[in-house]
């Protein structure tokens, strides 16, 4: 198999020197108003000598927004005197789709969670996901990804770890998730290296709640990982998984939805979570939709109107 090709993004900072630094992952796109335009995806980097290196992203996903909040925080407000290692803060990874407050790019339509290892000779969002792929992923010693529900999901807050056939590199996951000290943990299904990830709520939006959440809870980390000094500021949190494909309900008709439970509220299988009103008339039934397994509400569908196909309601356990 012939060699890739080296990625055309060019960071404008130095991922060795030792201070902090703000600048750019700059990557060429001719467009009809810039022939030799680039988009500019914004990165800090803060080192002070040898020591671990965490990788910190936000807006995987241009609609979900806590990340973004806490990460522009942390990048403005973190001294290099506090550090011991490197920590690497990409605030917006699909800075178009967050530009245009959008899940997939408006440049080509890319989902860039969905992309992964990327191309270097592909569309925009392939060339950035084959950046993280190929270039900040094995400089990374432990990798925090923030995400939420973006404009169509509400979850409860929550951290996740996975499950790996490494149970040592599970564990230190696991750890990891419980340092970060959301209200609500979760285990999922997953392969790679150290990484962490959250769903902080949703809705196209932020509440005070779940930035504080992600602020503490990005802080926390970094002390785990003895990058920032002193101990994680340690809340209570409640372990939930997701065993099987019975925790998800999809809509099988157009409509009005109506969420019969709410976040966190515990469900019997066989009972109604959520119905879906015909509007295209009056008189007709709504569509049940029944829970498939015993759990608690994890997730909703947010909007009032949703499509067939569309999730409508995800289920969890508790550990």
């Amino acid at each position: 198999m012939p060699a890739l090709r080296p990625s055309p993004i060019a960071p404008t900072v130095d991922f060795e020197k030792d201070g902090v630094q703000h600048g750019f992952l700059r990557l060429p796109y001719s467009r009809d108003d810039s022939a030799w335009g680039s988009v500019m995806i914004p990165i800090a980097v803060a080192r002070n000598g040898p020591g671990p290196t965490a990788l910190l992203t936000g807006a995987n996903h241009g609609d979900e927004y806590e990340g973004p909040l806490a990460l522009f925080e942390l990048a403005r407000t973190l001294e290099p005197k506090d550090v011991t290692g490197t920590v690497i803060i990409i605030p917006a990874m699909n800075y178009p789709a967050f530009r245009a407050g959008t899940r997939t790019s408006p440049i080509d339509k890319g989902n860039l969670n969905r992309t992964f290892p990327g191309r270097p000779d592909g569309t925009v969002t392939e060339k950035i996901a084959d950046y993280f792929q190929r270039y900040l992923l094995p400089r990374s010693d432990i990798v925090l990804d923030f995400h939420s529900g973006g404009s169509t999901l509400d979850f409860l807050p929550y951290c996740a770890g996975h499950y790996r056939p490494d149970k040592e590199l599970e564990a230190r996951g696991f750890a990891a998730v419980e340092a970060f000290a959301a209200p609500w943990s979760m285990k999922m299904i997953e392969m790679g290296k150290l990484f962490i990830t959250t769903e902080l709520g949703g809705g196209g939006t932020s509440r005070a709640e779940t930035v504080r959440i992600a602020r503490r809870g990005v802080a926390n980390v970094l002390r785990h990982a003895g990058i920032l000094s002193g101990a994680p500021d340690r809340q209570p949190t409640t372990w939930l998984d997701m065993p099987s494909g019975d925790c998800f309900s999809f809509a099988e008709h157009d409509g009005m939805i109506e969420t019969m439970i709410d976040l966190g509220e515990t469900v019997k299988k066989g009972e109604v979570v959520a119905r879906i009103h015909d509007v295209s008339r009056t008189g007709a039934a709504p569509q049940e939709i029944h829970a498939k397994m015993d759990g608690l509400l994890a997730a909703r569908h947010f909007r009032g109107l949703v499509k067939a196909g569309d999730c409508a309601a995800v289920l969890a356990v508790r550990v």
